[in-house]
């Protein structure tokens, strides 16, 4: 295995990471920006009212996309797999 494979492995498993994370965090910045702003036009000053949607709907959109995450990392697995074996 050569340094050019090792970064290709590398460059995938960076992009797997961003394709898991970003349903979550965009939920949860979508959320938060709503809640503050439903906040600031209410002058309402409680800082803990922003955390029990933001965690209620990360929860939602983790269980929603559980099976595109298995799907994504099990393709991971079987192209690394793939590359142990061809070795």
């Amino acid at each position: 295995m050569n340094g050019a494979q090792v970064l290709d492995i590398g460059r995938d498993a960076i992009w797997l990471t961003i394709q898991l994370a970003a349903p979550m965090l965009i939920v949860g910045l979508v959320v938060g920006v709503v809640v503050g702003l439903i906040q600031t036009l209410t002058q309402i000053q409680e800082q803990t009212l922003v955390f029990v949607p933001k965690v209620l709907s990360v929860f939602l959109t983790l269980l929603i996309s559980m099976p595109l995450m298995g799907m994504l990392m099990a393709d991971f697995m079987r192209q690394i797999a793939s590359r142990i074996a061809s070795l």
